[in-house]
């Protein structure tokens, strides 16, 4: 494995695939759900960071919601065990699948 030489803001990439940005805040606050050092946090003041994944990360967070996306069903089953927040779920619930 390359060493990693640049991450991604998470807030970009949300930017980048037109997902809501609390959406995947959610799903990366829990390093387990992806592998090990794909995401960083990058400390931008005092007590301020923000989240950024590697290349592989970017990868890895894409697989899992095209995953997630390919029924209503499956979708709204990913959100109730991925994301704790009841105001995310039901911002993204009713959105379309891609």
């Amino acid at each position: 494995m390359a060493d990693t030489t640049y991450v991604c803001a998470l807030a970009h990439v949300a930017s980048q695939w037109g997902e809501d940005p609390d959406l995947l805040e959610a799903i990366v606050s829990n390093d387990d759900n992806l592998t090990y050092g794909s995401i960083v946090s990058i400390q931008i003041g005092p007590d301020d960071y923000i989240k950024a994944l590697t290349d592989d990360g970017i990868e890895e967070l894409r697989d899992m919601l095209a995953s997630a996306r390919v029924s209503v069903e499956e979708w709204h089953s990913f959100l109730e065990d991925f994301v704790a927040e009841p105001d995310i779920i039901a911002r993204v619930k009713d959105q379309p699948l891609r």
